[in-house]
């Protein structure tokens, strides 16, 4: 058999390969990018869709540059293969040829195999050989490859039964045997597969193996569903069984008319003896007359909700499935999803109403309306089952969910088998359930299940659509269609609200409505309890409701009207939680609304890999994956509400232990992150803080890519920071903030910097911890420098000094003697500089402290530079750079370099200041150092204005003048309004350059008012 090896493969994990050799594509958003277009190979991807996919979340300001950035990369490193990354108007595109590509030879192969009968076996043995796994099983994956994924999917599986029907024709039954086991291993209850696999060995002389495998399957399907095998399978076992050869013609795949076939089910509601078939034989068991009485056809359908809203694409996945048991079923199957859109479905193939039941379960949180959309749609379906609809409420969060035995003998009582004929045994029961819906298929509500074990004796046997609503993630039940609902989109959560308070009303105050409509978290049963509210008090305005929903802490208490309450609602599936789950829940609802990993969890419990507690939280629908972050962890939230619950619970039995190891977890997290950051120089260190360290995977992989994870983790951190300090957990506040100091000095955060270190500078304080406080007012005063309010500044770091010495932290005075000597230097005090920085220099040497030394060094020679003495600049500033390059500190070299091209320049030697400008300028912004980065770009700015490159010098300084103003940097910003001033009166345009140099006057004015402040 030809052996196909193409270049590009996705039937799999991702794979380019050259010669055979695999091809190394770093980074998983290069790879998602290249995945994506592979998956519509030869034809335009928009960008729209190719952000989408690579940040579908929360997409960052630079999306699209981002995304040239990877196209960029891609094509360079594809280049070997021959691969070519077109950009085309409106997205990019991937050029490969059809036999480059591993499905489109598939597709390819399986098109040719239904042209050509004769060789069909030998095309699709080709097509199925190219499949290695899932297809791009290596990746974290996308809802927007899902169509694509799917259908490939359903052909591969078609393609695979008709390899089996060539193999049974052509008498290959070893091969047909081999094939058939690999498709019941992925469809374990198709019994038409194992119908096929009885006959491959019974007509390969292996009769003992085919009565093997009947009882089998029978085995599976009466413990797990509760259910016979059905007629089709039990016609071929007997005729196995009993050896009749004109039952088997030879290369059929089903039996023919006039086969041996079993007694019918229906024969049991007269008293007749019920064949039921075993593994190698027939038992017969007698069972009572039922005695039926007249009845009318059940219809105990709850009444639908008047103001249902919303739900349009829920609602219209669950017709299609209920559409499949009608009279005349919809022929479009609906295949799995991997990872399935909210309100979408997932689930089985197409049946017709003699198959299997069609079911759906409806999941999600609790208030969700999940009873509301299953009676809204079993409403509108309900003349398809003239013979009745039977409603079951299974009490799934009672507490005591009701017994598969008395769900059973109500709606056996309501098909009218009542008194002595009601079987006594919950598998007689069910067998007589089955047998009554098999004769009259029904429309089968079963409302609150607590579980699949509950569900298995409930569900008919054939012909009947059953509908189910559980909070618990129930999937377990085969063939079963999945609708998981989300809260409304806010659109939807305000109509929902108008429906019930009065449209006009809700209209007339847009922004309040919208308010009230966030703060129920868009659930509808808060909403509607909202609605209630506003109902009850005509005299209110929606503003009234809005100002009483504001606070998080009292909200619960808010939503409640009349018998509707949401605490009520949230109360009954925490209850229901083992001590674990509900100690996990609680200490979640204190961390704030961002994702969390799952090792937060492993920190609340003291141990690692609690993946049991995160199951049940999921599985409970109280706890949601909401992604997957950088380092290929899922991330998981709490809906608001929940979270309020939970927050309540945790203020009435409050853990500070298990919130002391998830700031110190996070704390472990920083400090190995910090620790591959460009620059630490300013960092101090906690040595009382709690500290509990996460799986040793975790850390590797964090380690990996230090900036990306802090990029991610910023607003967690920074409320992991505000949580301690809030619960007097004064070491822990102060550790995490100072931990995170070099990486909010790198991305310039300077507002979430001056957070943290308020929130942690309180504790400490409150604490009596005067180490926590230095640290906190160092910091604080670097902002101020940044800030250009140097008063400010000067007196933190005095303070900050006093208390290190204080303490005994002479790294952490050096460090802020080093603040003082910048505040003086700034107001062009030299003499004042010097003697502070040559200070710090002594206590830095002392320490062996190189980053400190290396510093310091650049700041004396910064100093000189600015009172004019060039060869001693020169000579400090060389020595900086000799120990920053000796060290590997690529930002100290940057930082230096910047100096060392103010130096030439100074010299007259442009060249060479332009030389070290660049270079300073590459390594920040290979750093992502913005700030220091805009001050790079200032500097070749004013170099090109002053060799007469005007238009490069314009988009230099602009650059850095957007960068100041974003930072807050008045000093930067002044310098570049300035120089771009002069350039437009260089270049002849008086107005414009007024303008700037008006601009520039503000904000030296600022500056000064700002140093005397």
């Amino acid at each position: 058999m030809t052996v196909d090896q193409p270049t590009h493969r996705v039937l799999g994990s991702l794979d380019v390969r050259i010669s055979g050799r695999p091809l190394r594509i770093g980074g998983p958003k290069p790879r998602m990018l290249l995945a994506t277009l592979l998956l519509d190979a030869n034809r335009t991807v928009s960008t729209e869709l190719l952000v989408e996919v690579l940040w579908p979340r929360t997409r960052p300001r630079s999306a699209v540059a981002n995304l040239r950035t990877y196209a960029s990369a891609l094509r360079t490193a594809l280049g070997p293969a021959g691969t070519g990354i077109q950009t085309r108007p409106g997205g990019y595109a991937v050029e490969v040829a059809p036999d480059d590509l591993d499905v489109l030879i598939f597709e390819e192969l399986v098109e040719r195999a239904g042209r050509d009968p004769a060789g069909a076996g030998s095309h699709l043995r080709r097509a199925l050989a190219l499949w290695r796994g899932a297809p791009l099983s290596d990746l974290p994956g996308s809802p927007l490859w899902d169509r694509r994924i799917e259908r490939i999917s359903g052909v591969r599986l078609r393609a695979a039964e008709e390899l089996v029907a060539v193999r049974l024709a052509a008498r290959e039954y070893p091969a047909a045997i081999a094939e058939l086991r690999g498709l019941l291993a992925e469809h374990p209850f198709r019994e038409d597969l194992w119908q096929r696999l009885m006959l491959a060995l019974h007509w390969g002389g292996r009769q003992a193996e085919a009565l093997r495998c009947y009882g089998e399957i029978r085995r599976r399907l009466v413990a797990e569903l509760g259910v016979e095998p059905g007629p089709e399978l039990r016609r071929v076992h007997l005729a196995i069984l009993s050896g009749d050869a004109t039952a088997l013609p030879e290369g059929a795949t089903a039996l023919p008319e006039g086969a041996t076939a079993l007694p019918k089910s229906a024969t049991a509601l007269s008293g007749s003896t019920v064949a039921s078939p075993g593994e190698a034989g027939v038992e017969t068991r007698e069972t009572p007359v039922a005695v039926r009485h007249v009845v009318p056809a059940p219809r105990q359908l709850p009444p639908d909700v008047p103001d249902f809203t919303g739900r349009a694409e829920a609602v219209a996945a669950l017709l299609d499935v209920l559409a499949l048991a009608a009279p005349t079923p919809s022929a479009r199957p609906t295949p799995p999803s991997a990872v399935p859109a909210p309100g979408s479905l997932t689930g089985p193939p197409s049946r017709v109403p003699s198959g299997p039941p069609v079911i759906a379960v409806i999941v999600g949180p609790p208030g969700v309306g999940k009873s509301a959309l299953a009676v809204h749609c079993a409403q509108a379906v309900r003349e398809r089952f003239p013979h009745g609809q039977l409603y079951l409420c299974l009490g799934g969060v009672s507490g005591a969910p009701a017994e598969p035995a008395d769900l059973l003998a109500e709606a056996l009582r309501a098909l009218g088998i009542a008194g002595a004929a009601l079987p006594y045994g919950v598998h007689e029961r069910a067998a007589l359930y089955r047998s009554l819906l098999a004769e009259r298929p029904m429309l089968v509500l079963l409302d609150d299940a607590a579980g699949g074990a509950q569900l298995r004796h409930l569900l008919p046997g054939s012909g009947s659509a059953v509908l189910v609503t559980s909070r618990r993630r129930i999937t377990e039940i085969p063939g079963a269609a999945l609708v998981e609902l989300d809260p409304l989109p806010r659109p939807e959560a305000v109509e929902l609200l108008g429906r019930i308070a009065g449209a006009d009303r809700v209209g007339a105050e847009p922004e309040s409505a919208a308010a009230i409509a966030r703060a129920c978290g868009y659930l509808p049963l808060a909403i509607r309890i909202a609605g209630a509210r506003l109902v009850g008090r005509p005299g209110w305005t929606l503003r009234v409701l809005e100002e009483r929903l504001a606070d998080e802490s009292t909200r619960l208490g808010e939503l409640r009207a009349g018998d509707l309450e949401v605490r009520e609602s949230l109360g009954r599936s925490y209850r229901l939680l083992s001590a674990d789950a509900a100690r996990a829940l609680r200490a979640l609802g204190t961390l704030g609304s961002h994702p969390l990993p799952a090792w937060v969890v492993d920190a609340v419990l003291d141990r690692h890999r609690a993946d049991d507690v995160m199951d049940v939280l999921i599985d409970e629908n109280l706890l949601r994956q909401v992604g997957t972050d950088t380092l290929g962890q899922p991330r998981y939230r709490l809906h608001d509400l929940v979270r309020c619950d939970a927050g309540e619970r945790a203020a009435r039995d409050p853990d500070p232990h298990a919130l002391a190891r998830v700031v110190g977890a996070w704390l472990v997290a920083a400090e190995q992150a910090t620790a591959g950051l460009p620059t630490t120089v300013f960092s101090v260190t906690s040595t009382a803080a709690t500290r509990w360290t996460p799986a040793v995977d975790t850390l590797a992989r964090l380690a990996e890519s230090p900036l990306s994870w802090f990029d991610q983790e910023r607003d967690t951190l920074a409320r992991a920071v505000e949580s301690a300090a809030g619960a007097g957990l004064a070491g822990s506040a102060w550790g995490l903030a100072a931990a995170l100091v070099p990486f909010f000095d790198l991305r310039c955060h300077l507002g979430m910097w001056q957070r943290t270190h308020h929130a942690a500078l309180d504790a400490a304080r409150a604490a009596g911890d005067r180490h926590g406080e230095a640290a906190m007012l160092r910091g604080l005063a670097q902002v101020c420098l940044y800030q250009d309010r140097y008063r400010e500044s000067g007196e933190m770091f005095r303070r900050s000094r006093a208390m290190f010495r204080q303490v005994g932290d002479t790294r952490g005075e050096a460090i802020s003697i080093c603040g003082l000597g910048a505040v003086t230097q700034f107001r062009d005090d030299h003499a004042t500089a010097f003697r502070y920085f040559r200070r710090a220099l002594a206590m830095f040497l002392g320490l062996e402290d190189r980053q400190g030394e290396a510093y310091a060094r650049q700041a004396i020679g910064r100093v000189w530079l600015k009172s004019g003495d060039l060869a001693q600049a020169a000579e400090w500033l060389d020595g900086a750079l000799r120990l920053a390059r000796d060290m590997g500190d690529a930002h100290r070299e940057g930082c230096v370099s910047m100096q060392v091209g103010r130096l030439h320049d100074l010299a007259a030697d442009a060249e060479a200041a332009m030389r070290f400008q660049g270079r300073a300028l590459d390594i920040f912004e290979s750093l992502g150092d913005r700030h220091c980065g805009a001050y790079a770009m200032q500097g070749i700015g004013g170099l090109q204005a002053a060799r007469g490159d005007l238009r490069p010098a314009f988009v230099q300084l602009e650059r850095s003048l957007t960068i100041f103003q974003q930072l807050g940097d008045l000093s930067g910003a002044a310098a570049s309004t300035q120089m771009l001033g002069e350039l437009h009166r260089s270049a002849g345009r008086t107005g414009l350059a007024r303008d700037y140099l008006d601009r520039a006057v503000g904000l030296r004015r600022g500056l000064r008012a700002g140093a005397g402040a």
